[in-house]
């Protein structure tokens, strides 16, 4: 029986067809792998996935943790679920084999992660934020941290979190309050409180290592003021045991509308409940330099913004397959051109409007999978092309994709979900059927790790214009390899080639617009929609990609990607014009609405 969490086909055509992960084994990094091993992973982690994450789901759903004043309390399947992961050595599955890690490429691991995103996206956060908490470390830690942290984490004896937000401030770090004492041995004293800290207080391991944002008295103001800091839960000795009890003390849980397996936290640091050595505070260690926190903690946010993006997608993925599966069991109604009420009713699937909702469903979600998967392969390009010319290219590239990777399937994966609700009708509105929750939890992935607003503003008010438009520029080149390719196969991907071009021409046309217009307000008043018509025209480059992938090849399997890669140039790209006319007319509507007129 096929899986309803994500098509396995699918993942092959897009890992061996079209992006030919196979070639990175020739690469010193990779050369212990081949197809089988990347096959061999994949398949554990479709097999933990369907075992060990999916069938806890739904009670890790209706028995959320809960928060006694003095510990959380989690189901048992989630810790069990949790062991499963690590024994598999699936924490460390991109990183190095000397810290434990299997070394695969980044992007097999990205789809290996997608099983249990879809599966249990709630079990899921917390190796997911451990993974990040440790690439992080690997970077920009120091030898004895990533001794100390990093290799417990990758065994699973640690978890891992990030610490950026704060009540007051939000996503506005500049606004951070949390400070950090030095205290005279190397080690600083923490105070302050953070905010929706995902998987901030458990007792699923035995330590979680918080990285935190604070500042240390006398720094800059705003953002370059900020340092970054290890604070674990026990203090550790330098044998690796575990110490005293630091002072991070839960406040409480916050009760979410979906993502409800994973703790999120309000946290607060140095309030006094414990005194590490006797002394108040919460002991901290710097990572790197002072006041270079925030820069180090993109590493970690960028990673996390790609698998966010990979999250919303596993979950609009495994709600697509739920509706498909839906559509072909449920008879109701008759064909339009059925005259008799006594004959038999078909399956909804044979009623066009519902077809044009699993279309829809389907060339966003396998779009944003390829989307997802083509940026884990940059990521690897980054980190192990044979020329720094290549490196250099996939960083930028990565760069200007982020915000897209991270916004485009938080909002159409979301609508995917959607349309998976109606497609079951008034039972996909019930508890009783899965996509319900996966709307839920999805509706979380257009906030975190930067709402939808905050990714506009940065994809238009950085990454297209930094460094001259390098980044723009170089999207648009890869774009127009693409559309050549197009045009040179001839007929309906040459069409296809044509009508992309021209939208890529609409992005460059509006981006030059938008900031000759003089008026940074002016320019980034419609940035949201900026972000929503790149991202259009991003993922219709990813579906032609598709297309000319598929090209030539029969089947139903590639029937189906061709009619999806139609559905997506046909009914979607051209969203984009009347968006790229309302941004080229520099529109003042929303600068102009004053707060007293609502």
């Amino acid at each position: 029986m096929a899986s309803l969490l994500l098509s396995r086909r699918d993942l092959d055509f897009l890992l061996y067809e079209w992006l030919d992960v196979e070639s990175l084994t020739a690469r010193p990094r990779f050369a212990d792998h081949s197809r089988e091993t990347f096959d061999a992973v994949l398949d554990l982690s479709e097999t933990i996935a369907t075992r060990h994450f999916a069938p806890h789901n739904k009670k890790n759903d209706a028995e959320e943790p809960r928060f006694d004043g003095t510990r959380v309390h989690i189901i048992p399947e989630v810790g069990q679920a949790l062991r499963v992961f690590a024994e598999a050595g699936l924490i460390g599955g991109a990183m190095d084999g000397e810290v434990g890690g299997m070394q695969l490429p980044g992007v097999v691991a990205d789809a290996c992660f997608a099983w249990f995103q879809a599966a249990n996206v709630g079990t899921a956060a917390y190796p997911f934020l451990t993974v990040g908490n440790a690439n992080l470390l690997l970077a920009h830690g120091s030898a004895e941290q990533i001794d100390t942290y990093v290799r417990p984490m990758v065994e699973g004896r640690f978890t891992g979190t990030m610490c950026l937000s704060e009540p007051q401030a939000g996503s506005s770090l500049a606004d951070v309050r949390t400070r950090a004492e030095p205290a005279g041995d190397g080690s600083y004293r923490l105070f302050g409180n953070k905010m929706w800290i995902s998987a901030g207080d458990h007792e699923l391991a035995e330590n979680i290592v918080h990285l935190v944002l604070a500042r240390i008295p006398g720094g800059p103001p705003g953002v370059k003021g900020l340092s970054l800091f290890v604070v674990p839960k026990h203090l550790v000795g330098a044998d690796g045991t575990l110490g005293e009890r630091n002072d991070v003390v839960l406040a409480g849980l916050n009760h979410k509308m979906g993502y409800r397996g994973t703790t999120n936290t309000l946290l607060n640091f140095g309030e006094g409940g414990f005194r590490p050595g006797g002394a108040p505070g919460a002991v901290g260690y710097l990572v790197g330099e002072p006041h270079r926190g925030l820069s180090y903690m993109f590493h970690m946010m960028n990673e996390a913004r790609i698998g966010v993006g990979l999250g919303a997608t596993a979950l609009g993925y495994t709600g697509y397959l739920h509706a498909l599966d839906y559509a072909r069991s449920r008879p109701q109604g008759r064909p339009v051109a059925a005259g008799d009420a006594t004959t038999a009713q078909v399956p909804i699937i044979e009623h066009a409007d519902v077809r044009r909702m699993l279309l829809a469903q389907k060339s966003y979600v396998e779009g944003a999978l390829a989307l997802i998967l083509y940026c884990g392969r940059l990521l690897d390009e980054q980190r192990t092309a044979p020329a720094a010319e290549e490196r250099d290219r996939a960083r930028l590239l990565l760069d200007v994709l982020t915000p897209v990777a991270k916004s485009w399937p938080a909002q159409w994966c979301l609508e995917a979900n959607s349309l998976a609700i109606q497609v079951h009708g008034g039972y996909g509105y019930t508890r009783e059927y899965d996509v319900e929750q996966f709307y839920r939890d999805n509706r979380l992935n257009p906030i975190h790790e930067g709402t939808h607003g905050i990714h506009g503003l940065d994809l238009l008010g950085r990454k297209v214009v930094l460094d001259g438009g390098a980044g723009l520029r170089l999207l648009a080149a890869a774009i127009s390899t693409t559309t050549a390719r197009a045009a040179a196969a001839r007929g309906e991907l040459a069409e296809f080639g044509r009508r992309l071009d021209s939208a890529l021409a609409r992005v460059l046309e509006v981006t030059e617009r938008l900031w000759s217009c003089g008026d940074p307000r002016t320019a980034l008043a419609n940035a949201s929609i900026y972000l929503e018509a790149v991202g259009h025209t991003v993922v219709a480059w990813m579906w032609l990609e598709q297309l000319l992938a598929a090209d030539g090849r029969s089947g139903d399997f590639y029937e189906g990607k061709r009619q999806a890669g139609r559905y997506f140039f046909r009914y979607e790209l051209p969203r984009t014009e009347p968006q790229f006319a309302l941004l080229e007319s520099l529109d003042r509507t929303t600068l102009d609405m004053r707060p007293d007129q609502f």
